[in-house]
């Protein structure tokens, strides 16, 4: 037994050695890709240091919005896809993470006859084994290194896409709030237009019974009386689709909601915009492409490695005897050894793998820059979304006030016989066609604001992160309830 110590502690310096040298990585290093950030927003915003403390439930005050927002982060199917894939990419790391250590196996056997060697024995022989095979291939060229690296890679990727659904699952639920919202307002305004004409009609068909008016009076007052009958079943197909897709964002059931507030109730906030450059540290879409640059960056020296030698040790430790008997006693056995295996001749197989990592690299650059100028042309969007709906909503605001006020007037000079009543009718429509388009203008205005606060990057997700990081400069944490399992996620 003291031989077979002494033998392998002359392998440990030469294991050691082999140990210290596994630091070695080829390939390339990732390096932050450097782009051009604008010095300032081409639309004036708001100014402000930081973007970092957005507060949807306080930007988008409204609290059946809030109870719409929490269940769906709750409950969204596609949310609980993006907290598996964090599970999925945490396993990941620990899988590729394990090819860096020895591996131990356990083996045994047993064996009685007189067949042995391709040949028969005169003799019964009989064989009992057991064993613990070791075998470690040495990371020389940093191949399982960067494989590990990229496999965290890919999980800050997961944790930053679910940041991403998070906030587009909250801008999608507060722009169809809006629409519903809208399209209850525009059913609203049809029903009243409804019933107005039905009264109009009344009116107009006691002065045709009288002859003090043609039938082509009556005619053009029951055309507009169905044009408003006509409008109300548009909208509420309209709001039962937008409930039926609210719902699904929800994780719920086709359902209706009962929307308790009109647009006009709705102010729309006042979101701090930041610098240009901001987005960068902000915008989960960015950090999420940024991490999968990193990933397949690491790659390449992954395809750098295999066109070089793998070095491994094997060992095995163990007992092994002819008779069941001294197989405790004097049965051991013991090997330690190593390999060295490398390509030769490949035809340019492992060169070309290499070739096809860099390329993908150069995707992924040309991935993470596209999605960084989707970016600032998404938030000055919004920005002069914002400035020209304000404008138009208030020109419409103003041409309904007019609207309204030439109708009465119409009216009161048909009564008299000053005006005929096509000039009623004109003013009708004008009437009951600002009223739609100010309901729609007061939805698109406000979903303008929902994609600033999405084009900025959003913030905290739940009301208990920012009341517990509001010190915080960058708010990169957060949680994800799926189902009884609490998920943490931070850089």
């Amino acid at each position: 037994m003291t031989s077979r110590i002494n033998a392998i502690q002359k392998w440990i310096p030469l294991a050691i050695g082999l140990i210290l040298i596994t630091g070695c990585a080829v390939g390339p290093d990732f390096k932050d890709p450097v782009v051009a950030a604008p010095e300032a927003y081409r639309t004036p915003a708001m100014p402000a240091d930081t973007a970092d403390d957005l507060k949807w439930w306080t930007l988008f005050d409204d609290p059946l919005l809030y109870d719409l927002v929490t269940t769906a982060l709750e409950n969204n199917r596609d949310l609980k896809i993006a907290v598996s894939r964090i599970e999925q990419a945490r396993a990941t790391v620990g899988f590729t993470r394990a090819d860096q250590y020895p591996r131990v196996d356990g083996d045994a056997g047993a064996q009685i006859g007189n067949f042995s060697g391709g040949s028969r024995s005169p003799d019964t022989t009989s064989t009992v084994y057991l064993a613990a095979p070791l075998s470690w291939e040495i990371d020389f060229w940093g191949k399982f290194k960067r494989s590990t690296e990229a496999a965290r890679a890919d999980l800050m990727a997961s944790e930053y896409g679910l940041k991403a659904v998070q906030l587009a699952l909250i801008a999608e639920v507060a722009a169809t709030y809006y629409r519903l919202l809208d399209f209850h307002q525009r059913l609203a305004i049809s029903e009243s237009t409804l019933e107005s004409r039905i009264g109009s009609l009344k009116i107009i068909q006691q002065r045709f019974d009288k002859g003090i008016i043609s039938e082509l009076d009556v005619n053009q007052a029951q055309i507009q009386k169905e044009i408003a009958a006509a409008a109300i079943p548009l909208y509420q197909r309209s709001i039962a689709k937008t409930e039926n897709g609210l719902a699904v964002l929800l994780g719920r059931l086709p359902e209706s909601v009962r929307i308790k507030k009109n647009l006009g109730g709705t102010p729309p906030p006042d979101i701090p915009v930041g610098l240009p450059s901001d987005i960068l540290a902000r915008r989960p879409d960015i950090l999420q492409s940024s991490y999968l640059l990193k990933a397949q960056t690491e790659r390449i020296g992954v395809a750098e490695a295999l066109r070089l030698p793998a070095i491994s040790l094997t060992g095995t430790l163990g007992v092994a005897s002819t008779d069941l008997g001294a197989f405790t006693t004097g049965g051991g056995v013991w090997s330690i050894g190593g390999t060295l295996l490398g390509p030769i001749i490949d035809f340019g197989k492992n060169k070309q793998r290499v070739e096809i990592e860099t390329q993908k690299t150069q995707q992924a650059l040309y991935q993470y820059e596209n999605t960084v100028l989707t970016a600032f042309r998404e938030v000055e969007d919004a920005l002069v979304e914002i400035a020209t709906y304000r404008n138009e909503l208030a020109a419409v605001d103003r041409q309904q006030k007019a609207a309204k006020n030439a109708n009465n007037l119409s009216k009161e000079r048909y009564d008299k016989g000053v005006a005929s009543y096509l000039e009623v009718l004109d003013t009708e429509r004008t009437l009951f066609s600002a009223e739609l388009q100010q309901s729609d203008l007061q939805q698109q205005y406000r979903n303008a604001y929902v994609n600033l606060y999405k084009a900025l990057g959003g913030g905290w997700t739940t009301k208990a992160e920012g009341d517990e990081n509001t010190d915080l400069e960058h708010p990169l944490k957060y949680t994800t309830q799926l189902d009884s399992t609490v998920v943490t996620v931070s850089e």
